[in-house]
């Protein structure tokens, strides 16, 4: 279950050679040419190794604001969402929304596909997580957690992923802009169920 959406309302090619002659390669006239793979776009920049913005205890504040409204139940929209099991952090999903976070930073956007074309579920992938059900939230420029979380319960597709039963684990990055950055934060929020 993929599911889309953006706080605030905001919602490569690449170039190869095809023929070996044409990328000034060599050969005998009588040996085939030797195809050449196409280039994979580039990563996005590592994940730093602390993404909370400089907020204490922001792993546990995290997990503990999310499982209080998993707990309470909560009306997403115009769907009500009854109490859910409580979420475990998962140090995988951390990593890939630390990496969707930081590319948000360095190439100055705001959106779900990241700046190599990558998807939530490319990133979680590329981390190691083996999903069957993934969720992505993204929010920009709230100084805590309180006011993202509040913010994603109050934004119907967010909630829902929050809310969602069959998601058991989570994890959240946030990374502080830059001067050159439209927001001075940016914040994923990975939520996943394995194989």
């Amino acid at each position: 279950m993929q599911k889309r959406s953006s706080l605030a309302g905001i919602f490569v090619s690449v170039l190869a050679c095809s023929l070996l002659g044409a990328c000034g390669g060599g050969g005998s006239a009588s040996a085939a040419p030797t195809p050449t793979p196409t280039p994979t776009p580039s990563p996005p920049p590592p994940a730093p190794a602390v993404a909370t913005c400089g907020l204490s205890n922001f792993t546990s504040t995290m997990l503990a604001r999310v499982n209080q409204w998993r707990a309470s139940g909560a009306t997403c929209g115009s769907t009500a969402y009854g109490p859910a099991p409580a979420l475990a952090w998962n140090d995988l999903l951390t990593q890939a929304a630390a990496v969707h976070s930081q590319d948000m930073v360095s190439h100055n956007f705001f959106d779900h596909a990241g700046s190599n074309g990558s998807s939530p579920g490319d990133r979680i992938t590329a981390a190691g997580y083996v999903w069957s059900s993934y969720g992505e939230n993204i929010a920009a420029g709230q100084s805590s957690i309180n006011n993202v979380v509040d913010g994603w319960i109050a934004s119907p597709g967010h909630c829902a992923n929050i809310m969602n039963p069959a998601f058991v684990h989570l994890g959240v990055a946030c990374i502080n802009g830059t001067a050159s950055d439209t927001y001075s934060t940016y914040w994923t929020m990975d939520l996943g169920k394995p194989f």
